[in-house]
């Protein structure tokens, strides 16, 4: 009989913003670094790159200071409406780039025994070993809402360490889908999350990504048992995002129900990504990240082939 739970207060932190926090994702972000940079070693030849550089004026956003940046680029007269230090990025830095968003809220923490890790550490370990593999290949990468696109060899630590900055300064956020903000033209977007949430409001964001050229990929990251609805018996099913629970005395009669129900959810999904021009691809977490990563791979490598053709 497969187990489920969400990770605990201590596990699940990277994302809720406080003290503790900080010294727990300080204290697991090494082995998700190495995992992830051990994923994208296995991929890494045959990644073609594009590098491009350029000046612009045109403002774009601002953002978390990183430290090891020049504290030339820091917009003294944002910082100085708060506590925290910010970068005043230009459109150039964004275009032509590819941005990975790695969602980070509570339904991520659900995990069972029948999984290798959690949606969030798969999602981050994904995330992670993308960037590298992509900087490896000379793009330039992006966290969305952390970092400016980098062409650094250390790009996972750099993700790693604007993660734990955003989590000790209190900018994490829960969101369970990124800002619906238009990206510059021929801009790669890869979203990672479990997509749980309703269709309509995922195709509203990959609509205002995509405005203006941009085209993204979704990896929808699935729990196995989220998938094949093991429960039998009296089962109590609780809700990640409130205190609602469900008791239910003969849960296997829910099976088909629910299944239909996923498959429906999923097709809507699919339905919105290719009215947009994105793709849509589903990784268990009872399977190696690396089949995921190569798949996400394969379809970046396709989308900047397209691109240098046109």
């Amino acid at each position: 009989m497969a187990e489920a739970r969400l990770l605990d207060p201590a596990e699940r932190q990277i994302g809720f913003g406080n003290q503790q926090a900080a010294i727990d994702l300080a204290q697991r972000m090494p082995s998700l670094v190495v995992a992830a940079k051990e994923a994208a070693s296995s991929l890494m030849h045959g990644m073609h790159g594009r590098r491009r550089a350029g000046l612009g004026e045109t403002f774009w956003q601002f953002r978390p200071f990183v430290s090891g940046e020049s504290t030339s680029r820091i917009d003294w007269r944002r910082s100085a409406r708060d506590e925290h230090i910010y970068v005043r990025e230009r459109e150039w830095e964004a275009a032509h780039a590819v941005w990975i968003w790695m969602d980070r809220s509570i339904s991520m923490a659900f995990t069972s025994s029948l999984a290798m890790q959690s949606k969030l550490e798969r999602a981050i370990v994904l995330g992670f070993a993308a960037a590298d593999l992509l900087v490896r290949g000379g793009e330039r990468v992006g966290a969305l809402g952390l970092t400016q696109p980098l062409a650094s060899r250390t790009i996972v630590e750099r993700f790693a360490e604007a993660m734990l900055v955003a989590d000790r300064t209190g900018k994490t956020t829960e969101a369970e889908l990124p800002p619906a903000a238009a990206l510059a033209p021929r801009t790669r977007v890869v979203l990672l999350s479990d997509f749980l949430n309703e269709p309509s409001a995922i195709a509203s964001t990959m609509q205002a990504i995509s405005a203006r050229g941009a085209r993204g990929h979704l990896v929808m990251i699935a729990d196995p048992v989220e998938e094949t609805f093991p429960f039998k018996g009296h089962t109590e099913f609780r809700d990640v995002d409130s205190t609602a629970t469900l008791r239910v005395g003969q849960a296997e009669s829910f099976r088909a129900d629910y299944i239909r129900r996923l498959a429906e959810h999923r097709a809507a999904i699919a339905d919105a990504a290719r009215a947009h021009g994105w793709s849509v691809a589903l990784h268990r977490t009872d399977r190696p990240a690396s089949e995921a990563l190569l798949a996400l791979r394969t379809r970046l490598e396709s989308g900047f082939e397209h691109q240098r053709a046109n």
